[in-house]
């Protein structure tokens, strides 16, 4: 692959964006102030793929990721997962025992919040890590303090006042890459996986049917979420992962017997888990 446009959230030095980085290397990168513009520059053709959190190990999941892919139409082509440490970062000349504020996007904080606890920092929310970081670059206050990234503390000049200051040292947000269609990223020896969006009929044990099925046709499943249907008051949709590749013939007739059951049965992919040892 080359040439390719690739549309993510934030600016440069976002964990997005250095995910990015990492998974396409040398192509062009494209910054959106919002999940569902970067979302819609690939549907729209005006970018090739975009890379979107979908989960924190700490946090938990990034909802509005979540009903894109449910709402939209692009395929998932890669899971990538990155170990994300948070760091306080200062201007230059500051020191920790300067600090009173700190800046963040709303999930940073939230995996930092027993250290912020715990000094008594006053807390401004950011769209973004690195939009945070060009902020208290900005603002050349000694007071005011960023959480983010090591990179980030490069790219805008910051000193690091303190390194990992997340609460989990296992602190991983997994992004997926979406594209138009699927099968854009290869990394052959490696297992497929995929994701199954549907929903069901208001009744007693419906949710057991397609559960079922999906056992039936031999396919593990890693992850089941629910989220609230914007359209409809409390109905929901399901979000499924499941080890696989969904184009087999079993994936087939899995996906067949799903649309025959539920109201709204879907697959996005397959697709790869990509680690730091395996990009493509």
């Amino acid at each position: 692959m080359s040439g390719l446009k690739i549309a993510y959230t934030g600016i440069e030095g976002a964990f997005a964006h250095i995910v990015a980085r990492k998974l396409f290397p040398g192509e062009a990168f494209y910054s959106f102030g919002s999940f569902k513009k970067a979302y819609e520059a690939v549907e729209n053709e005006e970018c090739d793929m975009a890379v979107l959190p979908i989960e924190n190990s700490y946090s938990g999941e990034v909802n509005d990721v979540m009903d894109l892919l449910f709402e939209g139409r692009l395929y998932v082509n890669a899971l990538y997962a990155l170990p994300v440490v948070q760091n306080l970062l200062g201007i230059r000349g500051s020191r920790i025992q300067d600090i009173k504020k700190v800046v963040s996007q709303p999930k940073a904080l939230e995996q930092c919040d027993e250290y912020i606890r715990s000094r008594g920092y006053e807390v401004v929310q950011a769209t973004n890590t690195a939009v945070a970081a060009r902020q208290v670059a900005q603002m050349e206050d000694i007071s005011v303090a960023a959480i983010a990234s090591i990179e980030t503390a490069a790219i805008y000049g910051l000193k690091v006042l303190d390194e990992q200051i997340n609460e989990r040292d296992d602190n991983t947000t997994r992004f997926v890459v979406v594209s138009r269609d699927c099968g854009h990223i290869d990394i052959p020896g490696q297992e497929k996986s995929f994701i199954v969006l549907f929903t069901v009929n208001n009744t007693a044990g419906s949710l057991l049917v397609p559960l079922q099925i999906i056992a039936d046709n031999g396919y593990n499943m890693k992850v089941l979420h629910s989220r609230p249907l914007k359209s409809r008051r409390w109905e929901y949709y399901f979000y499924v992962e499941i080890e696989g590749d969904v184009t087999d013939p079993r994936g087939q007739n899995m996906m067949s017997r799903l649309e025959e059951v539920c109201p709204f049965a879907r697959a996005l992919g397959p697709y790869y888990i990509v680690n730091d040892n395996n990009n493509p």
